[in-house]
């Protein structure tokens, strides 16, 4: 098979499978995710119901495979942030504001997945490997888990503010030693 036609077939199936799951976000948007059928998303996504069954099962793997892509396209968000500022700071405030934009409230069954535990554990190794000065009665690891963990707390947070308050005292935690 010659190289362009291999180059076709998969920018197609690509270009299908991106369009299956940007249907599936505005769906999810609308309804919520328990309110999306297949037939809705092959409809919204301008495909036959046989052509996304091809590429997903059901629904709930059309809605995995959405946010496998939101949580990739955040983490690839963060580390643009650290590429273009080199500060920690600036990264877990981009962080918190990814976890006040879109809570998991919109899909919580999705945040149990295994692509998020790997997810999770890529940022807080990131997170480690970029602390810089910070307390040293605790190691980087768990000091990285703890701020991701309390960044995590801004999807309940009500405004930018808080926001800001919220990283303010992570920040200040993660490089505050105790009195001993």
């Amino acid at each position: 098979m010659p190289k362009l036609w291999e180059h076709t077939i998969a920018s197609h199936r690509s270009a299908v499978q991106e369009a299956i799951l940007d249907a599936a976000a505005v769906l999810v948007a609308e309804r919520g995710p328990a309110g999306v059928s297949m037939a809705e998303i092959a409809q919204r996504a301008g495909v036959g119901r046989a052509t996304l069954y091809k590429y997903f099962g059901d629904v709930d793997a059309v809605l995995s495979g959405w946010h496998q892509r939101q949580v990739t396209a955040h983490l690839r968000q963060l580390e643009d942030v650290w590429e273009r500022t080199k500060r920690i700071d600036d990264v877990l405030e981009a962080y918190a504001f990814i976890c006040h934009e879109h809570p998991p409230t919109a899909a919580p069954s999705l945040h149990r997945e295994q692509h998020v535990d790997h997810a999770r554990s890529h940022l807080i190794g990131f997170v480690a490997e970029r602390l810089g000065d910070v307390r040293t009665d605790v190691p980087k690891k768990e000091l990285a888990a703890y701020a991701v963990h309390a960044l995590g707390a801004a999807d309940a947070v009500p405004s930018k503010a808080a926001v800001r308050r919220l990283v303010a005292v992570t920040l200040s935690g993660l490089r505050d030693e105790p009195p001993r």
